[in-house]
């Protein structure tokens, strides 16, 4: 029977053949001999030896042979045995494996120690070249069994297709990565899924009001109001932003972005001396100054200028921008919370142990300290000053804690006031004075207040909002393993972000809707990339925004708690800006010097600006000074209202962090791959791609309606 092809020769020995002579009708002399590759010399340079080992795939570094192999070929009495195929090479972050390479019709393996080197390829009668290498990633180490952790990982990647060019690009190595849920039928684990996805992104949701409205001179009653009103907001924007704007799972919401010029707003000179309505005043000129913003955001978006302006925007532009943003309340957050330290110092401590500390414990397979952080340090925080409360810590003799501060007599009480309305748990009137059920409406407040002065103020920050959603839209396409978005389809988020924010500025919210950037740090922590979960999420909210005492419960939070938890979710911002860099050459000097001279200026020139309103500390609170800039800035053209918005724009750091950037990151000349270049998906090459459509198109009844704006991906 004739040998297998595929199978070796057999040795002449197990042939029959004596040793030393030739197989009847082979070639020649059995074994054949080698003839040395160097001409026999007393003064062997072992270099060269090393160098032409190298030059034929052979790494003496992981091999423990190289003294024989290396006297064998010397001598020419080396035989040479057919290559066993070694496994290939999987390569943990390129989604294909590394092709092998023929050199002389002699595959050259790297990095495989248990190669000897091939002799010359004149001694060789056929050499069949193995297969090529399929994509699929071969089996590594004990070549069947049971399947390791890193083994199982690796195949998950592979088969979600998260193992791609982009992730190498960024650095990070696919297989460390778990698998996102997308799709479940199940509504139990909809449910789940659903609620701590919202739970995680609790802090972003709902204390923008806490801090914003008893600035603007609100009652416990206004800020239960606002809350639902915030609640309401935002199910509708992230529904609507679920159909019509990106598709991707992400939540709209009160932004940060919004909150440094609407407390500069609410701290102008004109609003500051108010006695009666102060707030409704106040928000009535947030709202008209929103709605304008708003206005020119969705123009921005749906005129495809969005799509020109992306060619501008790269990560070294939004890293110090939106880390800006959070280091804005550096001067706000622990000097509130510093009212009562007593709770706040354990919060933050709690907060801080569930999410670094016990981030890896799991209890029936979900990570709840990492998940519900935020949650959990509130809830036992306030079980916590609810004792303190009760047992009478905070009771002080002739003191009534319902009293405003203004009408104490006593000294000794007045010295008490601040630590009695920002550490008791029963001041609060939210509870006692809200209804049970209530549907916000527009125009609650009275109808918006039109100025030039603020709406330019807001037109500014409307394009800061959007480069911050352009960060938001590209991390969370990557982290739920979809391909980035087109630039007409980021162009018709930012468009729909426009269009619910001009809501928030009809229903009263004091901010503006937009992609939440703790959405990336949410999608990463709850491995929760399904659409239909964060759609339920928004009905729920909808729901909850329709009872009165869920918001009354939400404002009855003590300030101190609340500013507790903004100092760990405005960190969080700004870890999160930072971390746009990992797109970027981290090595790079002039990355490191734009970031760098776009932190330090965003801190100190405002700082210049701020300092003209010292005067007004006398009046307003420390923690105050950094917004009252637009009154009393150093900048005097004659034109009040342009003074006002100049003075105002300067005084934000995320506005001068942008504008330094911006400028520097596209003129400094640098390459693509030093900059970090954001690569956006072509029409053109995703029109027939299945997944691409699933994850990004319109329905084929919306997509009509937007037949006059087809650049923007509809």
């Amino acid at each position: 029977m004739a040998n297998d092809p595929k199978e070796p020769p057999k040795s002449p020995e197990k042939q029959g053949a004596p040793r030393g002579k030739r197989p009847r009708g082979g070639p020649g002399p059995w074994p054949p001999r080698i003839e040395p590759f160097m001409a026999p010399t007393t003064d062997l340079n072992p270099r060269d030896l090393k160098t032409w080992a190298k030059r034929t795939g052979f790494n003496p570094n992981f091999s423990g042979e190289t003294a024989s192999v290396s006297s064998d070929l010397e001598s020419g009495s080396a035989r040479w045995e057919a290559p066993r195929r070694p496994e290939i090479e999987a390569v943990p972050v390129v989604e294909r494996v590394r092709p092998e390479s023929l050199r002389d019709g002699v595959p050259e393996m790297r990095r495989h120690a248990d190669l000897a080197p091939p002799p010359p390829p004149s001694t060789l009668a056929v050499v069949e070249p193995p297969p090529e290498p399929t994509n699929k990633v071969a089996p590594i180490g004990d070549g069947g069994g049971s399947k390791g952790p890193e083994k199982i990982e690796k195949e998950e990647a592979e088969v979600l297709g998260i193992d791609r060019p982009e992730f190498a690009a960024a650095g990070i190595p696919a297989y460390t990565r778990r698998p996102l849920v997308r799709k479940t039928s199940c509504l139990a684990s909809l449910s789940f899924y659903s609620l701590q996805h919202y739970l995680s992104l609790a802090g972003s949701l709902v204390f923008v009001p806490l801090v914003l409205v008893p600035v603007m001179g609100g009652t416990d009653e206004e800020t239960a109001t606002v809350v639902s009103t915030v609640l309401l907001v935002t199910g509708i924007a992230t529904l609507l932003h679920s159909y019509l704007g990106t598709r991707l799972p992400l939540v709209q919401g009160s932004s940060f972005v919004y909150l440094a010029p609407a407390l500069a707003i609410a701290n102008s000179r004109e609003f500051r001396n108010l006695s009666e309505n102060r707030f409704k005043h106040i928000m009535k000129e947030l709202q008209g100054a929103i709605i304008v913003g708003s206005i020119f955001q969705c123009i921005f978006g749906y005129s495809g200028l969005m799509s020109l302006f992306l060619r501008f925007i790269n990560p070294v532009t939004i890293a110090p921008t939106v880390a800006a943003v959070g280091l804005a309340f550096f001067g706000y957050a622990f000097p509130q919370a510093g009212t009562c330290i007593e709770l706040s110092i354990p919060q933050l401590v709690l907060i801080i142990v569930f999410t670094l500390y016990l981030r890896r414990v799991s209890i029936y397979g979900h990570r709840i300290f990492q998940v519900y952080a935020v949650p959990l340090g509130v809830a036992i925080t306030w079980v916590y000053a609810s004792l303190l409360t009760a047992s009478g810590a905070y009771n002080f003799k002739g003191c009534d804690p319902n009293i405003p501060t203004s009408n104490i007599l006593y000294e000794a009480c007045r010295k008490h006031a601040i630590i009695m309305k920002h550490c008791r748990t029963d001041v609060s009137d939210a509870w006692r004075t809200s209804a049970w059920f209530r549907i916000p409406y527009p125009f609650q407040w009275g109808l918006p207040t039109f100025r030039l002065r603020t709406c330019m103020i807001m037109v500014v920050v409307s394009v800061i909002a959007s480069i911050d959603s352009v960060g938001s839209y590209h991390a969370s396409s990557l982290l739920i393993n979809s391909s980035a978005p087109t630039p007409g389809i980021v162009g018709r988020g930012i468009g729909l972000e426009g269009c619910t924010s001009i809501l928030a500025g009809m229903w009263g919210t004091g901010t503006g809707s937009t992609t939440l950037t703790e959405n990336v740090h949410t999608i990463g922590i709850t491995k929760m990339g399904s659409r239909k979960a964060v759609e339920m999420g928004a009905v729920v909210l909808i729901v909850c925004s329709f009872m009165g005492k869920i918001g009354a419960v939400i404002a009855s939070i003590p300030l101190a708690m609340a500013a507790s938890v903004l100092c760990f979710m405005w960190a969080m911002v700004v870890a999160l800006g930072l971390s746009t860099l990992r797109y970027t050459d981290g090595g790079s000097s002039r990355n490191v010097l734009i970031v760098g001279l776009s932190l330090f200026l965003s801190v100190s020139v405002p700082a210049y600006f701020q300092q003209y309103g010292a005067t007004i500390n006398l009046i307003l609170p420390s923690y105050m000074s950094p917004y009252v800039a637009l009154s009393d800035g150093p900048i005097h053209t004659g034109n009040k209202d342009f003074d006002f918005a100049v003075n105002g724009l300067l005084s934000l750091h995320m506005v001068v962090a942008f504008l330094v950037a911006f400028i520097l990151d596209n003129t400094v000349p640098g390459s693509k791959q030093e900059r970090g270049v954001y690569i956006w998906a072509r029409a053109s090459e995703v029109a027939n791609d299945p997944n691409f459509v699933s994850e990004y198109a319109l329905s084929s009844k919306i997509a009509r309606c937007f037949r006059w704006v087809k650049w923007v991906g509809a």
